[in-house]
């Protein structure tokens, strides 16, 4: 049975995830991939704010198309999570403890996940129009001229994912 899990409590249920684990995802989650990503490393690294808080965030790598058929988004499939890796163990030390994406992540960020008692979740790749359909609401947040790569807060509802990498850095891929 898949448990029902929410961003609100994040820091109550996840470091009890369990690689292969099957959940549905509600709550706030935030969308960045590389632009962003690189955006706000420097916005850290020179002490400006961030568009959003990353202690206690979640990060959907996810690039969504535009909305189409009354959703809040048109496709909003995962975006293969190693690019985001050169970034990880900052935002982690910084409080981020979950991530959702594609694919395995390098030994730095199964570290950064440890450290943080945090997860790496996974959504199913091609599969963007049934990832769509899980989120309620979705609204620019930073980077509007990133265009797919803006930073957006999406509000999901039961999104089905899995998880790829728990707390204790078991992991679906190294088994």
């Amino acid at each position: 049975m898949k448990k029902r899990l929410d961003t609100s409590k994040l820091a109550e249920w996840v470091g009890e995830l369990r690689a292969g684990e099957e959940i549905l995802l509600s709550g706030v989650v935030y969308t960045a991939r590389d632009a962003a990503h690189k955006r706000m490393l420097a916005a850290l690294t020179a002490g400006d704010p961030l568009p959003f808080p990353l202690q206690g965030a979640a990060i959907y790598y996810a690039g969504p198309t535009p909305a189409k058929g009354g959703l809040a988004v048109g496709s909003a499939g995962p975006t293969t999570s190693s690019r985001m890796d050169p970034y990880m163990p900052r935002f982690s030390s910084e409080g981020l403890r979950l991530t959702i994406g594609k694919g395995d992540r390098s030994e730095a960020v199964y570290e950064a996940i440890r450290e943080a008692r945090g997860a790496y979740l996974c959504a199913i790749g091609g599969a963007g129009a049934l990832c769509a359909s899980h989120i309620e609401s979705a609204e620019v947040v930073a980077y509007p001229e990133l265009g797919c790569e803006s930073v957006k807060r999406f509000v999901f509802r039961d999104m089905p994912l899995f998880v790829g990498i728990d707390s204790t850095g078991g992991s679906i891929f190294r088994r």
